[in-house]
């Protein structure tokens, strides 16, 4: 089959979408299939990237968010599917493409509709007046769904099917199932998977612990891009607090956006001891990087899944997460979770800094290793090869 995924958060140097949507043309190239990559970029183009196929559509930048850019023309997609022809399509957007579903629907392509984010939750952390709270006003509370509802009532039926990685992924699209059943396509839950292979705990390094603290620290590390929804405001001035309890603990944040001035002024302002390491491009030096902090802090109220934290448990480092997410679970019980606020996530950092260090490790990576990405393959080819023909009929 060939496989075509169309997708828009599509940064050029990392993102969990890009990751994802790699990872999975590796399994389907392993299993004898074609894919084809359709994402935004400067000018439209064709490349490739080992044996995948990526093919760029002109597409301008997102304002304030560094390296992506948004289809703005859908029509310049359709015709890269006309020539393409593809037999299965995935798409990875909620906004611009959803129209993509209903090309597929006139070609006779079976299609599916891959649920990355909450709707709801991103309406919520964007919604004017929302401020910097770990929850947002009352205003947003009450709309945000009121408006992902129509929002998904009017595209979600575009596609055959709808797949989530988590139950917090899919929780939006149960919400509108149980209010007007028969509304919205199939659901169906797929995880995503993690390199076991690059990240493991055997890349820790002495060398870059010393680079990162001084003997008997604690390294608490923030792997996530530096935007308002991330919510990486909240590790530091959970960090801020621990320091202030006499917990020998420095903060690192490797990643870059628009919130970068601002946390580190925070920090600086809160005395927290910090190393702000900005983008890191080389996935083995993310690697090195998990592997050697103590534990990871994935604060955002709103994520879907967490890639960077599934890589930290494979690294053998336990996470520290927000219970409103959906990375409680990912994490399991190899890490704690809490509520989205500053003096929840320290008290879950010292809790899980308490536990000894060899077990905190194993269990972080036995955990991992429930999710490879080979699974993740599997269960999307089975979805596949289980697509039901569509009006126009099947390819």
């Amino acid at each position: 089959m060939r496989i075509v995924h169309v997708a828009n958060a599509y940064a050029p140097r990392s993102g969990g979408i890009r990751t994802a949507m790699h990872a999975l043309s590796r399994e389907y190239l392993a299993h004898g299939h074609e894919p084809v990559l359709v994402v935004p970029g400067p000018t439209a183009a064709v490349r490739w990237e080992g044996d995948v196929r990526v093919v760029q559509v002109a597409a301008p930048p997102v304002p304030g968010v560094a390296g992506y850019r948004v289809v703005v023309r859908p029509a310049a997609v359709r015709s890269v599917l006309d020539a393409l022809a593809p037999d299965r399509l995935e798409v990875s957007d909620r906004a611009t493409l959803t129209g993509v579903g209903l090309w597929a629907r006139e070609a006779g392509v079976p299609s599916l509709l891959m649920l990355h984010e909450r709707l709801d939750g991103v309406l919520s952390a964007f919604w004017p007046g929302a401020g910097s709270g770990a929850r947002p006003g009352a205003v947003g509370r009450r709309l945000a769904p009121v408006t992902a509802d129509a929002w998904n009532r009017a595209t979600l039926g575009r596609f055959d099917r709808l797949v989530a990685t988590t139950q917090f992924a899919a929780g939006e699209v149960g919400r509108l199932t149980a209010r007007r059943p028969g509304t919205v396509p199939p659901l169906h839950r797929v995880p995503l998977g993690v390199d076991l292979d690059r990240f493991t705990p055997d890349r820790f390094s002495s060398g870059l612990r010393q680079r990162l603290a001084p003997a008997g620290e604690a390294v608490v590390l923030v792997m996530s891009r530096l935007s308002r929804e991330k919510r990486v405001d909240l590790a530091v001035e959970a960090v801020a607090r621990l320091v202030a309890d006499g917990v020998p603990v420095r903060l690192v944040v490797a990643g870059s956006g628009p919130q970068s001035t601002v946390l580190r002024a925070r920090a600086e302002r809160l005395g927290v001891p910090h190393r702000f390491l900005g983008f890191v491009p080389d996935r083995d030096e993310v690697a090195a990087l998990l592997a050697s902090a103590d534990v990871v802090v994935a604060p955002g109220p709103i994520e879907t899944f967490g890639l960077a934290a599934l890589e930290a448990l494979a690294s053998g480092t336990p996470v520290v997460c927000s219970s409103t997410s959906a990375l409680p679970e990912v994490v399991g019980a190899a890490g704690a979770s809490a509520d989205p606020d500053p003096a929840a996530l320290g008290v879950a950092v010292r809790q899980v800094l308490a536990r000894p260090a060899s077990a905190r490790r194993a269990a972080a990576r036995a955990r991992a290793e429930l999710f490879p990405w080979s699974a993740t393959g599997r269960a999307m080819l089975t979805l596949h090869s289980a697509s039901p023909l569509v009006a126009g009929g099947a390819r």
